[in-house]
Formats: C-alpha cells, sequence, structure tokens
C-alpha cells in the first residue's frame, strides 16, 4: 500500500521559525499487518547512505528489546545513489518498517525527523542517522530507564568512531548513573546537542508541540534545547547506546560537511536570536548562549582548517566583530563561564582589534605540545610567552603535577599534587585506553587539603585490560579530565601474572600506562 501525503509544518517554533511550505511525501506500507502496539520508534533521516545504510539497519535489527517491539521509521530525501532502493527490499520483508520518500530534496535532517515524528505511535522515540549505528543494547536501557522513572527523556554514551579509534562524546551526560534529576543540575548539559544516544516520551514531545526547525545546520541545537528546557526531570546512564561514524568514507555525504564555516556561523546567531527570544531564566539563558558563543562562534570559527590555511584571516576576524555586536543585547558578560580561558584572551583580543597577536596565539596553541605552567599563590597559570603581562598569565581551572612514584608489592603508587580552584571538585581516576573507548577502568582518588594526591593502582584489578596505551585521567566537576604532568621522564616497570605493566612520559609529558 502506497499513501500519499502532505504535511504541513505549523509548529509554532517560539515566535522565531516561520512555517514552510508545504512537504509532498510518499508512504510505502507494503502491509496491513503492521503491529498495532510498539514500545519504540527509530526516526532514520537518509540522504545518500548506501555505503553504510546496511549496518545502520542492522543495528536496528539486532536490539535485545526485539526488533518486533520495534516501529522503524526511514524517510528518504531524495538520495541519488541506491538508498531508496535498499530501504525499500529492507521494507517488504518486514511489517513493522515504514520507508517514506520526499517528492524533493529538502537540504535539511530537520524536515525529514519531523515527518517521522508525525508519524511515530509507540510511546518512546529515537533517532539514529543512516551512517550510524546503535549498541545492541541501547535501545532496552533506555527504555528500560525511561518505564522505570516516568521522566520524558534519557540519555547515554555516544562513541565516535573514526580511522584512529573510538572515544566517548560528551561525557557529561553519560559518566554518571543519575535517575530523574532537573537537566539544569547536569554540569555543561547545553554542550552536546546532536541527536546521538537518547529516548523520549512521544506524547511530551507532540504536547509542547517541539520540532526541528528546517535549517540546514543546528537544527538539532534548538530541538534539544527545547527539549532539555521543557523537562523538568530526565535520566542519564552510563552505559554504551549510540555510535557515531566519522569514519573518512563518511566526509561527502555528511551534510554538517557540506555546510561551510560562514554558513554555519549564520545559523548558530539565528539560534541565539531563537534563544533570546523564548525568554528563558537568567541562569538558564546563561548556560546556553555562553555554550554558543565559546564553543561554536569562537573555538570552531578559529580552528577549522580553512582558518589555518587562508591568507584571508581578516575575514574572520571581521566576521567575529559582527558576533560580538550581537552580544549587546546581553544584561551580562557571556565569556564569565567560559570553559576554556584561552577563548575569553581570543575575545579580548580581537575586541582590541589585535588580529596578528591573535593569529599567533591561536599558532602556538596548536604547535605547542607542552607549554609551560607556573603556580601563583597555589594557582596555575598558563604561559603565553609573547603577550605582555595582561594576558600572559591565563588561569587554568586545575594542574597536576607528579612527585613520585614507585612499586609496593603488587600495587603501584602514584603521589602528585593539585593546584587550582577546582581541587575540591575532583571525584576519581579514570584509566582509558587511547584507542578504544570501551577499555577503560575507574580508581579512587585521596587528595588533601594541602593539594597533596595519592593513587593506588592494584595490579589485580587492571590484569583483565587489553594490551594498550592508556592515558590516566583524575577527573573534576563529574566528567571533566585532567593529566598528571611529569616534566621528568622516569619510566618503571613491573610483571605481574605473566603481563608486563610500564608507568611511562608520554610526548605530552603526562604519565600513561602500557600493559602488555
Amino acid at each position: 500500500m502506497i499513501q500519499k501525503y502532505k504535511l504541513l509544518d505549523t509548529t509554532y517554533f517560539k515566535h522565531f521559525h516561520k512555517p514552510r511550505k508545504r512537504v509532498a511525501y510518499t508512504v510505502h506500507n507494503h502491509s496491513s499487518k503492521r503491529q498495532k502496539e510498539y514500545l519504540v520508534t527509530v526516526i532514520t533521516a537518509v540522504y545518500n547512505g548506501e555505503k553504510f545504510l546496511k549496518k545502520s539497519i542492522e543495528s536496528v535489527m539486532n536490539q535485545t528489546l526485539g526488533f518486533k517491539n520495534i516501529e522503524y521509521i526511514l524517510i528518504d530525501d531524495c538520495s541519488t545513489d541506491r538508498s531508496k532502493e535498499i530501504l525499500l527490499d529492507f521494507e517488504r520483508k518486514h511489517d513493522n518498517m515504514i520507508v517514506v520518500s520526499l517528492d524533493c530534496n529538502s537540504g535539511t535532517p530537520g524536515r525529514p525527523r519531523n515527518i517521522g515524528v508525525e508519524l511515530a505511535s509507540s510511546p518512546y522515540i529515537t533517532f539514529l542517522d543512516a551512517d550510524d549505528w546503535l549498541d545492541p543494547n541501547g535501545l532496552q536501557v533506555l527504555y528500560d530507564i525511561l518505564e522505570e522513572t516516568g521522566d520524558p527523556y534519557a540519555v547515554g554514551k555516544t562513541i565516535k568512531v573514526d580511522n584512529r579509534g573510538t572515544q566517548v562524546v560528551g561525557e557529561h551526560q553519560s559518566c554518571k548513573e543519575r535517575r530523574s534529576v532537573s537537566p539544569i543540575s547536569i554540569p555543561h548539559i547545553f554542550h552536546h546537542l546532536g541527536p546521538t544516544a537518547r529516548m523520549m516520551r512521544t506524547s511530551f514531545i507532540k504536547e509542547q508541540q517541539i520540532q526541528f526547525p528546517e535549517m540546514k545546520f543546528a537544527e538539532d541545537k534548538q530541538f534539544f534545547i527545547d527539549i532539555l528546557t521543557s523537562c523538568k526531570s530526565i535520566s542519564t546512564t552510563m552505559k554504551p547506546i549510540y555510535y557515531v561514524n566519522r569514519l573518512n568514507e563518511t566526509k561527502k555525504t555528511r551534510l554538517t560537511n557540506q555546510t561551510n564555516i560562514l554558513q554555519k556561523t549564520k545559523y548558530d546567531l539565528e539560534i541565539i536570536g531563537y534563544i533570546l527570544n523564548r525568554k528563558f531564566d537568567i541562569e538558564i539563558e546563561k548556560m546556553i548562549v555562553n555554550r554558543i558563543y565559546e564553543m561554536d562562534l569562537t573555538r570552531r570559527l578559529f580552528t577549522t582548517p580553512h582558518f589555518q590555511n587562508t591568507k584571508f584571516k581578516l575575514l574572520y576576524y571581521y566576521k567575529y566583530k559582527q558576533i560580538l555586536k550581537t552580544t549587546k543585547k546581553l544584561s551580562y558578560d557571556f565569556t564569565e563561564n567560559f570553559l576554556q580561558p584561552i577563548h575569553k584572551v581570543i575575545y579580548e583580543l580581537i575586541r582590541e582589534g589585535r588580529y596578528s597577536t591573535v593569529t599567533k596565539l591561536l599558532e602556538w596553541d596548536k604547535s605547542e605540545k607542552v607549554k609551560e605552567v607556573v603556580i601563583k599563590n597555589q594557582k596555575p597559570y598558563l604561559v603565553t610567552p609573547f603577550l605582555e603581562e595582561r594576558f600572559k598569565y591565563i588561569p587554568l581551572p586545575i594542574y597536576l603535577t607528579f612527585k613520585q612514584h614507585y612499586f609496593q608489592g603488587n600495587k603501584y603508587i602514584l603521589h602528585f599534587h593539585v593546584y587550582g580552584d577546582s581541587i575540591h571538585s575532583i571525584t576519581d581516576v579514570l584509566i582509558r585506553d587511547l584507542k578504544n573507548a570501551h577499555n577503560d577502568y575507574v580508581l579512587p582518588v585521596t587528595i588533601k587539603e594541602n593539594g597533596e594526591g595519592l593513587i593506588e593502582f592494584k595490579f589485580d584489578s587492571l590484569k583483565d585490560l587489553p594490551p594498550s596505551n592508556y592515558s590516566i585521567f583524575v577527573r573534576y566537576n563529574d566528567y571533566m579530565k585532567m593529566n598528571i604532568r611529569q616534566l621528568i621522564k622516569n619510566e618503571i616497570k613491573h610483571r605481574y601474572l605473566n603481563r608486563e605493566f610500564i608507568f611511562y612520559h608520554t610526548v605530552f609529558s603526562n604519565v600513561a600506562i602500557k600493559i602488555k
């Protein structure tokens, strides 16, 4: 059965986005035997995803929740490769798969996702990009949490996969098992606003009239800002849910790579305008606005390869000056909660028109692997050797220095010293494989009032970790990480149960472990 629809986007985008024209699409639903009640709806927007589409679909089919309990809606946005053919082939074999095809390309993931939400019939919704995949237990984990808590939203661990290995993305939202907490209580909750590893109550989305703005970029930021600011409580889990595919083969098909940095800046400024029009509580507004101005409109603007390679850097600085004009509407200093103090220095220098100094600072920051740090009144400062006194010493939230290490029986003892304002927010130690985010281990840490720190590694607890190189991080503020700086090479080795543990000095002058 093929059904023809026209979807009118009538969502009230909180006084900001105008409704678009009617969007024609076709629903390919071959069977009238579809199960009436599903547990979860998975929504996938598809555009030229043939290379990884089969793997993505099979990750949904192999869920421990049971594929028969999943309503799977896949929306093809006029792909020019074999994507639609692949989708229809799967759809013919499975009653719970709905394939939708748009009559013309929308140019945004927002429109296909909105159609998916409109068609969803199950209690819960999650999103999966066509070149990504789910952990086999991912949907079961999030479903159980939402059933247990009654929360409208749950999020777990997102793991990025690229040609160098895997790493965790957005650790603030997966570093703890949290149940029914205010989203605003989670530090930096607005720092990762992609659609990955999260599940939402369908009735909540529809009752709140939340939709994706149909923009080429940043549509997910607005959607999840609306979600998080509408939720009274959410839950988080440390369990892996979602794998983001950033392998080299996806560079040409990812929509974000088809949007240049100046276009992205335009969309980010639209989001800023949207946030200000929402008239949030001032503290919530600060959390969101500071994140966009720092991470999107400062850091990303000046770390893009095009900026680094272009001879026309002045264009970027003039663009940033335009960005700063939009901050005049703010009643507060938007840089006061910048996560990285160097970004505030960049902002101050550009405000003063010192563009060549900023260029030099950015080049130095990128090229200098081991930067000098000085301690003043028990507080650490990054030293920029070419700047005058006012900017020469950039404050750091925390800094850890190696003192000594040795073996004691079948234990490794590491003494270090902590400097900085975040000393009392230190929680534990994380040992993580440099190339495989699945291989990690958490240890307790002891910190005295005078800043003396102690870690004890029992080899018996590390014996099951596979051979690899591991970073040693001290964690603070829930999820933030800092290495222990060891400026003098002092490598020691220990054998335990036919395995060798080497504690060594990295090229970045940090303490690390190699397990053989």
